[in-house]
């Protein structure tokens, strides 16, 4: 470790200084081996950075969640800053979300984007993906999403992907029922319309007819053979495989760093996206 960085490590433990707001890092208190940690890098795009990341751990009750997304905004900023602070709060309130999880995510993603629709005005145009994770007392986690933000999770050193990256291509026949269309005019890249390259996201009113934000959810149980997680913008996966991104960090035992290396090596791979990264290990 660099001395600037062992520096800075020292800051942050007596209180002097936060870390830098691009990366951070926690732990649960009910399962102490459990830990996380993000990292993210903006892009080439000549854009502001457009994605946001939530991670933490929350007591309810007597049950711990950790709450983990990457919401990946598509010319909005202020679509995923509002999913950042909104979205797991709507998931909460939702009053089966003990009793029906599943249900209860699909309910408050529903909700969540039909609230930013109506605040068009203020939200402006735009949308967002997102990938949510819940683990769950540290021996379940639920994944949502929409778009082409990824989950992927380690067992025994293979990868194992979470979510549905939601191409228009794969979903053409829905769109094309829905009366849109998908083309690769201009340029080489499906899109919704000729417009979007992801066929569900939050937000985009224009397009909202023929654009689904209806999550794709799994369910995924916390044994001895798992290893870590990983929540990631497109700007990894762009230029990784899961298996690549699970073998690029398998034996990086600190979270935060592990989700600095991937980052690192995506730039190394000429991704030129904005980048978020989370990574959970489970010990």
């Amino acid at each position: 470790m660099a001395g600037k960085e062992i520096i800075q490590k020292m800051k942050e433990k007596v209180g002097i200084s936060s870390p830098p707001a691009d990366t951070g890092k926690g732990k649960s208190k009910m399962s102490k081996h459990i830990t996380h940690g993000y990292h993210m890098v903006e892009g080439k795009s000549g854009h502001a950075m457009e994605d946001y990341v939530f991670a933490q751990f929350k007591e309810v009750d007597d049950n711990e969640l950790g709450l983990f997304a990457i919401f990946d905004g598509h010319l909005s900023r202020e679509i995923p800053d509002y999913l950042k602070s909104h979205l797991f709060n709507n998931i909460l309130k939702e009053p089966d979300f003990w009793t029906a999880t599943e249900a209860a995510i699909r309910r408050a993603y529903r909700i969540t984007d039909r609230t930013i629709l109506e605040k068009a005005k203020d939200l402006g145009k735009g949308g967002s993906t997102a990938v949510t994770a819940i683990l769950i007392n540290g021996w379940k986690v639920v994944v949502a999403n929409v778009g082409d933000s990824r989950a992927v999770i380690c067992k025994n050193g293979v990868a194992k992907q979470l979510s549905i990256d939601h191409e228009p291509e794969r979903e053409r026949e829905a769109i094309e029922n829905k009366g849109g269309f998908v083309s690769k005019f201009p340029g080489d890249v499906s899109r919704v319309d000729g417009q979007l390259a992801v066929a569900r996201a939050f937000g985009d009113k224009s397009l909202k007819e023929h654009l689904s934000s209806e999550p794709d959810v799994a369910v995924e149980f916390i044994d001895a053979e798992t290893e870590f997680m990983i929540l990631a913008s497109d700007g990894i996966w762009k230029v990784m495989s899961n298996q690549e991104a699970v073998n690029c960090i398998r034996h990086v035992k600190d979270a935060r760093w592990a989700a600095k290396q991937l980052n690192e090596e995506a730039l190394a791979r000429k991704s030129t996206d904005d980048i978020s990264c989370i990574v959970v290990r489970f010990g």
